[in-house]
């Protein structure tokens, strides 16, 4: 399918009312909302190619497949996204702030890859209505803007990491033996000696060797999120990625990536830090392990650009930014939520008054 223009981000028109088609979550058709009208996604190859890290790195400069996004940036909240073509205004998928398009561009890594939603915007609807119905210690009003609140499709951007690795170290192993000791108590009233058996540790000097595989290490590449709320998101079935098309982002919000693809791999080093760490101590075996020193040599790095699909509700509670996440895959639900002053205080009072009621009536 042709787009109909050469814009930043391509549109796809309706063949029957001229309306713009988008992707519809859960299938392989782009959808017309005014007329129904469905157009068959035509995907080329069969998933997202792996890229090689140290070539890209080199050649990022010119010759990396690469693409110019109007960004947009949101003074509030710090967001970076571009918008699709045409628009010019909206309101920011991250923080519910009024966000208005500059005529500034930013030559991006072109995504190579992508995990089309699944879920769609209705059950991402019900699911943040009925995450603020079993909020305990809700505002009052939470509910009546839970019910208004507008619900962003977003996709995040990410780096996946392929690499060997061999690790050389050195460290302590202990192992575990008993021994007797002799100890002084009182028995009836006199002193006397027994043994007892105890447990003690054998060190001894230890050094190697230890390889791994790493297979889609993945690091979130936006900034927009708190790393531990992106991170409740996972696990993300990058396997089963598609190779990216502009039909899969017709209708949604694309954060630009923050976390270039050199930094990206430092993180995923520490990632696979722990892995690396936990086959070292089964290397060295025994009851106990000490690492004291790691040294390990990155090969055949391979590295693919995907967007992970969100469905986001952001609001402002009291000058305070808060957001409702779905992973528009599995359907994991995660949301940051405001506190009733009022109803924590009356709770606690309560509880207070029913102890001082025990008290009294046991007193009494």
């Amino acid at each position: 399918m042709t787009p109909a223009s050469s814009g930043k981000t391509a549109q796809f028109p309706c063949k029957s009312c001229g309306g713009k088609l988008e992707f519809s979550p859960g299938t392989t058709v782009l959808k017309c909302p005014w007329c129904g009208t469905e157009n068959a996604i035509v995907q080329e190859g069969q998933g997202p190619v792996e890229q090689d890290f140290l070539a890209a790195l080199t050649a990022l400069s010119d010759k990396q497949e690469s693409c110019d996004r109007i960004e947009i940036h949101c003074e509030t909240c710090g967001a970076k996204t571009f918008f699709l073509a045409n628009i010019t205004a909206d309101r920011c998928a991250f923080c519910g702030a009024p966000v208005v398009a500059r005529q500034s561009s930013r030559k991006l890594i072109k995504p190579n890859g992508l995990l089309p939603f699944k879920t769609t915007r209705e059950e991402s609807i019900k699911q943040f209505q009925g995450w603020v119905k079993g909020l305990w210690f809700a505002p009052g009003d939470l509910r009546k803007m839970a019910s208004a609140a507008r619900v962003d499709g977003i996709y995040i951007p990410s780096w996946t990491y392929d690499c060997l690795t061999q690790t050389d170290y050195t460290g302590q192993r202990g192992d575990d033996y008993w021994a007797t000791e002799t100890y002084t108590t009182t028995v009836n009233g006199r002193t006397v000696q027994q043994t007892r058996q105890v447990r003690r540790t054998r060190w001894s000097f230890v050094s190697g060797t230890v390889s791994n595989t790493f297979d889609d290490v993945l690091v979130v590449a936006g900034t927009s999120l708190p790393v531990t709320l992106a991170q409740s998101l996972e696990p993300w079935d990058t396997r089963d990625a598609v190779a990216y098309s502009d039909e899969y982002v017709s209708g949604f919000v694309c954060e630009s990536y923050q976390l270039d693809l050199k930094a990206g791999f430092e993180q995923a080093r520490q990632i696979m830090d722990v892995t690396i760490r936990r086959t070292i101590c089964r290397d060295i075996g025994g009851d106990h392990q000490q690492i004291s020193t790691v040294s390990t040599g990155y090969d055949k790095i391979g590295f693919k650009h995907l967007l992970l699909p969100v469905w986001m509700s952001a609001y402002r509670y009291h000058d305070k930014t808060c957001r409702f996440l779905v992973n528009a895959r599995t359907g994991e639900v995660q949301g940051q939520r405001p506190w009733s002053i009022v109803k924590i205080t009356l709770a606690v009072l309560a509880v207070l008054a029913c102890v001082t009621a025990v008290i009294v009536a046991f007193a009494s």
